[in-house]
């Protein structure tokens, strides 16, 4: 018999008012589950709840929540092979990434847990006498996250750590087509020493669930990581109660390869950073500006390289791409391969379905040439395994085709140049800029984001996530006269 799963809401595991199936993209006869999808009375409840102990869970001593995300963050560690073939099993990535990003998810607890024992205030003393001033951050306190299905473990982990940490309570909505990896997680936090309904699970759709979550007054924070058009919806809707909001939405992000650049390792960066995670990554380097000079050498080796890169079942040992995560998505990826087409850049390899043992969503990675920024391949998000080339003259002309996108999370360079190399760090305008390394791949201890339509509100992760899951308190207190 097929497995159903269910909402965790209020402290309970509960049924849903309908459910939705969850199959394997690499073997779709591979069906996962039944996963329950939530009802509004049943969000409020998970609501009323989570304000109640959100309160409790407040007043925790440090030690206890140091003890209660370090427990979670171990045995995440401890469970990255089982987790991590269930993530990949259910979302395509191959099993190694999924270990990865599962083990990454529990340092996210570890490290929020060490936090609970750094909130360190700041005291200072008045303008007037005999006054002290006390400064320090308390919980903003219920927080809704909205997760999204490419990073299903991670994302909701740099999300969900930093929230229990700073003494605020959580109603989590993942996305409806990674649900068992959000049950997995929640299992795990589920049993640990926290009041009833600190933490509740709520599956369901983002026009219905979400939407819901949003728009509730009982909610004091949004974090959400998703597309640019849901984020507008959810800041149009927060703003109606003045909900204090987080968002990293959409990129373009662009690696600029020079023409003093080492190619081989040009190459080695533009494939992994363009198709790892079959280009489903807000950190995939789709733009690649190419010095005009090294521009056919460099496409040479990035076509080899890319030929290396196997497409196969996400459990079958050798892979390195596997599956879309779904036929939508799919769909949405050959639309773009004859868009680019038909905007004139020229597919030379890839951007194909491809036809392999087992049914699933299996594409082909592709490169465009002769392409522009102004064309839709480069303007858009594609969230597919597809780059677009960019031949440029210069230098200048490179860091400014990187800079022309109304997206700013990730950029790079690949260049021998000192000089070159931090004129470019001070000058790509995103979140975050690489020099010889990949787009794609950040650290957890330091913060996260981009700019332009990319991110909006404070950053994610290391200390810098405080600004946005606390407030800031400024007490007063008068000491009196000493005589």
């Amino acid at each position: 018999m097929t497995a159903s799963f269910k909402n965790f809401i209020a402290g309970d595991w509960i049924d849903g008012v309908s459910t939705v199936e969850n199959r394997n993209p690499s073997d779709l006869t591979d069906l996962i589950g039944h996963f329950a999808q939530a009802g509004a009375d049943q969000l409020e409840i998970a609501l009323d709840q989570a304000q109640v102990a959100q309160s409790a869970w407040e007043g925790y001593g440090i030690e206890r929540k140091y003890n209660v995300l370090m427990a979670i963050g171990t045995e995440m560690m401890a469970r990255a092979e089982e987790l991590g073939t269930l993530l990949a099993r259910e979302e395509g990535k191959p099993k190694a990434e999924g270990k990865g990003e599962v083990y990454r998810a529990g340092q996210f607890f570890t490290y929020y847990a060490a936090e609970t024992l750094r909130h360190m205030g700041e005291s200072a003393d008045s303008v007037r006498p005999d006054i002290e001033i006390d400064v320090r951050r308390e919980a903003v306190g219920v927080v809704a996250i909205i997760s999204p299905w490419n990073f299903p473990t991670a994302t909701a982990s740099w999300k969900i750590a930093p929230a229990l940490c700073y003494g605020n309570a959580v109603v989590w909505k993942p996305a409806n087509a990674t649900p068992a990896s959000a049950v997995a997680l929640t299992e795990i936090i589920a049993k640990q020493d926290i009041p009833k309904g600190l933490f509740s699970l709520v599956m369901g759709a983002g026009s219905d669930v979400g939407q819901r979550l949003v728009e509730s007054p009982k909610v004091n924070a949004i974090s959400f990581t998703g597309s640019v058009p849901v984020g507008k919806g959810i800041a149009t809707a927060a703003i109606q109660n003045l909900t204090k909001i987080q968002m990293e939405m959409g990129s373009k992000n662009a690696l600029a390869v020079m023409d003093d650049a080492d190619l081989d390792l040009a190459a080695s960066l533009a494939a992994g950073g363009a198709f790892g995670g079959s280009g489903q990554k807000c950190t995939a380097s789709s733009r690649l500006i190419v010095h005009a000079s090294v521009h056919d050498e460099f496409v040479e080796k990035l076509v080899a390289a890319t030929q290396k890169l196997k497409v196969g079942h996400a459990l079958e040992d050798g892979t390195t791409i596997g599956p879309v995560v779904s036929e939508r998505q799919l769909n949405e990826n050959l639309r773009y391969a004859a868009l680019g087409q038909s905007e004139g850049a020229e597919l030379i390899i890839g951007g194909t379905r491809l036809d392999m043992p087992h049914d699933g969503y299996y594409m082909q990675p592709g490169i465009f040439v002769g392409s522009t920024n102004d064309m839709a391949i480069n303007r858009e998000e594609m969230f597919a395994p597809l780059a677009a080339v960019i031949k440029v003259d210069s230098y200048a002309e490179a860091l400014h085709t990187v800079n022309d996108t109304n997206f700013g999370l990730t950029s790079g360079i690949v260049t021998t140049s000192l000089a070159r190399a931090s004129h470019f760090r001070r000058n790509a305008r995103t979140g975050c800029v690489m020099v010889n390394l990949p787009t794609a791949g950040t650290d957890y201890h330091v913060p996260f984001g981009g700019r332009g339509d990319s991110s909006y509100g404070p950053r994610e992760q290391g200390t810098a996530a405080a600004e946005f899951y606390t407030v800031v308190k400024t007490a007063y207190i008068s000491s009196g006269t000493p005589f």
